[in-house]
């Protein structure tokens, strides 16, 4: 590689935009996207759902063809591990683990994030999984299919859409969450007690406030998993599945902002100024358009990786622009496909729109009156609706917003506050 050229380090989705990006925003210089699978760049979302079913591969779920990256000059890195960073005058030199070196002129960090460990005694017994990579999913596909007993530790979105499919495929099912509702910090406490009650409707078993022990095992193949209160769940397959941890080795190397992430301003620049970082890995300003809330978050989420990215192309190219959108999410657990529009942090008034028990519902999240983000399951135009509104800003005003003999897009009215904020950025 000529060191007039960009280093991308970590070949996910936010790696895969920003290459693209700078080739469509007429960079012609040489870009290399290093990352540590054997696999070309793919999406990660399908790897707890349509993989895990067998619908779908590795190569399946590929962003582009061999083909692309050659007709647009990228050179894609697979099985490198980077493990050093040193800046020169130039620019500065990455080294793999392999000794390769790589040097360059820009520097961008898109490393991602691993599966949070937990060192539960037993942890290293055959069956005992977590989910991040391809790879981990093959091996997980596998042992499911050969399982009877099946048990999640942890009730986020990873671990329910695996307990969905497990289920839904006649294994015996348990979900052990240490709080007292799932996914706690993502939603409201209705969504929350909306996908208790249709997992255990759709015989999963959901322990809440489950404090693990120990897994057990014998002949090194986990067998079962211990509880606090002495009850052990039998099980042929563990998935720990308990949230992520940003990778940020690699800055921390440079000298660079760590808090929670790679800490980077609203262009994706890093603390040095040079550098950027975008994905699971970076801790932004706050880019929702709606005002208040949280000063700085960290999104996990294909949109984020997405659009963070094309800003951090830009800001290579000396074109930057401050990021703000209106931030998304999905999750599909069996028939039920929540869509998330907005960041409900620092509400203080819910709306709730449906009937829960007919599975078709929305939760609106209100600030000071004023709508700042949804929670939709089986309500695919009301999270069009809102995420619309948020991005024009506008509102629902919450005294009509229950009323579903409305199409929630006949509700939309201006909101004052995000209009302002919309207009001046």
């Amino acid at each position: 590689m000529s060191d007039s050229g960009t280093l991308i380090i970590g070949n996910c989705q936010a790696g895969v935009q920003l290459a693209s990006t700078l080739r469509e925003l007429g960079d012609t210089n040489p870009i290399v996207l290093v990352g540590e699978e054997p696999h070309a760049p793919y999406q990660r979302p399908p790897l707890s759902k349509a993989f895990l079913k067998g619908e779908a591969t590795a190569d399946s779920l590929t962003f582009r063809t061999h083909e692309f990256y050659r007709d647009h000059d990228i050179e894609l890195v697979p099985r490198e591990r980077i493990v050093s960073l040193t800046r020169t005058a130039a620019g500065g030199v990455a080294v793999a683990e392999s000794g390769r070196e790589f040097p360059f002129a820009r520097l961008a960090l898109t490393t991602g994030a691993v599966p949070r460990q937990i060192p539960f005694e037993g942890s290293e017994l055959e069956g005992v999984s977590y989910l991040r990579t391809a790879t981990d999913a093959a091996v997980l596909e596998q042992k499911l299919r050969a399982a009877e007993n099946v048990v999640v530790v942890g009730g986020g979105f990873i671990g329910l859409e695996v307990a969905a499919g497990a289920r839904a495929s006649g294994k015996t099912v348990t979900v052990l969450e240490a709080a007292p509702r799932l996914v706690g910090r993502a939603v409201s406490e209705q969504t929350s007690a909306f996908y208790l009650q249709a997992h255990r409707r759709r015989g999963t078993t959901v322990i809440l406030e489950a404090r693990v022990v120990r897994f057990t095992g014998e002949h090194d193949r986990v067998t079962g998993v211990q509880l606090a209160d002495g009850a052990v769940i039998p099980a042929d397959v563990v998935l720990i599945g308990v949230g992520v941890v940003p990778r940020t080795e690699l800055a921390e190397q440079l000298g660079l902002a760590v808090d929670n992430g790679i800490t980077v301003d609203a262009r994706a620049l890093t603390s040095d100024g040079v550098t950027v970082a975008a994905g699971d890995c970076a801790n932004l300003p706050n880019p929702s358009v709606t005002p208040g809330g949280i000063d700085r978050v960290r999104l996990e989420s294909v949109q984020n990786a997405v659009e963070q990215a094309k800003v951090a192309a830009a800001t290579l190219l000396g074109r930057g622009a401050d990021y703000q959108t209106v931030p998304w999410f999905w999750s599909d657990q069996a028939d039920l496909k929540l869509q998330i529009a907005g960041l409900s942090g620092g509400h203080d008034e819910v709306v709730l729109r449906g009937d829960p028990d007919s599975e078709k519902f929305s939760v609106l999240y209100y600030r000071a009156g004023e709508l700042i983000a949804a929670d939709c399951v089986n309500r695919p135009l009301d999270f069009i609706a809102v995420r619309g509104a948020l991005h024009h800003g506008q509102t629902v005003p919450p005294a009509v917003a229950g009323d579903t003999s409305v199409a929630l897009k006949k509700l939309v009215s201006p909101a004052p506050a995000l209009a302002q904020k919309v207009l001046t950025t």
